[in-house]
């Protein structure tokens, strides 16, 4: 296994240990909010702070990405590690199941290395640029569902971004007839993740975050899958916007979602 990988599976799980340890603790934690409907408490950071340490102390020349603490630039390394510490805040503070840790490394700009790590169910979903995308010890492929028709697909809310909710619902309406259903579970790192798995067939979402989505991305096309933005290029990490899924529902979701998209999103 890559040695970077290692690293990021040891901090992954460094930070799923905190979260475990507060699970039936909420009520104690300090929550703060960030902007409209965006929270994050104590396990955050100190789940970023564990990762974030025990990156540095393996590799303390490369850049970080996290959501709590921002952008490290260190020197001129041409790694970048893609941390989101606690996919899923809000479920977690709800007691809701669905919540993961999330980390992502490029090598000059292009995804290299991918860990998404679901600490209730011990969950470790790996994925090495060229080498192909792992959970525990079983090798992952994405469905191989004909298409939209009978599909299960992934979304989530832009609760972030309420001003594009009339888009999201104009292309939930086109969608969701020809779908066998569609989940919003509220953690996109384990959306595109059970997309990988083969659990969900589709995906799409407006306005994710870079460290929403990196790992997963990662994970989705080393399992096979195809993932772009929704103009159909791959410039996603920076507009936010995503379709992911299987070859076939892939291109049938990009088709349909499409004339639904204002230029402002593409």
């Amino acid at each position: 296994m890559e040695p970077m990988l290692n690293i990021a599976i040891r901090a992954a799980r460094n930070a799923g240990n905190i979260i475990l340890r507060y699970t039936n603790r909420v009520d104690t934690l300090s929550i703060s909010k960030k902007a409209q409907n965006d929270f994050v408490s104590e396990v955050d950071k100190k789940a970023e702070d564990s990762i974030i340490n025990t990156i540095l102390q393996a590799y303390p020349d490369h850049h970080i990405m996290a959501e709590e603490s921002g952008t490290k630039d260190n020197s001129n390394s041409i790694y970048q590690w893609i941390i989101d510490p606690l996919d899923g805040t809000t479920n977690f503070l709800h007691g809701f199941p669905q919540y993961a840790v999330s980390i992502a490394i490029t090598e000059k700009g292009k995804l290299y290395q991918a860990v998404v790590y679901d600490p209730l169910r011990d969950e470790l979903f790996t994925a090495s640029r060229g080498s192909g995308a792992m959970l525990n010890n079983r090798r992952l492929r994405v469905s191989n569902h004909h298409g939209l028709s009978g599909a299960l697909l992934g979304t989530g809310f832009p609760f972030k971004q309420q001003e594009d909710l009339d888009t999201y619902l104009s292309m939930f309406r086109a969608v969701f007839p020809m779908t066998a259903g569609i989940r919003r579970p509220g953690s996109a790192a384990l959306d595109l993740a059970y997309l990988a798995a083969g659990r969900l067939d589709g995906f799409w979402e407006i306005g994710l975050n870079a460290w929403d989505m990196a790992a997963g991305i990662l994970l989705i096309q080393e399992a096979g899958g195809m993932v772009s933005d929704f103009s159909g290029t791959q410039n996603y990490l920076h507009t936010g916007n995503l379709i992911a899924g299987n070859p076939k529902v892939f291109n049938e979701l990009l088709k349909i979602l499409t004339p639904h998209i204002p230029a402002h999103l593409q």
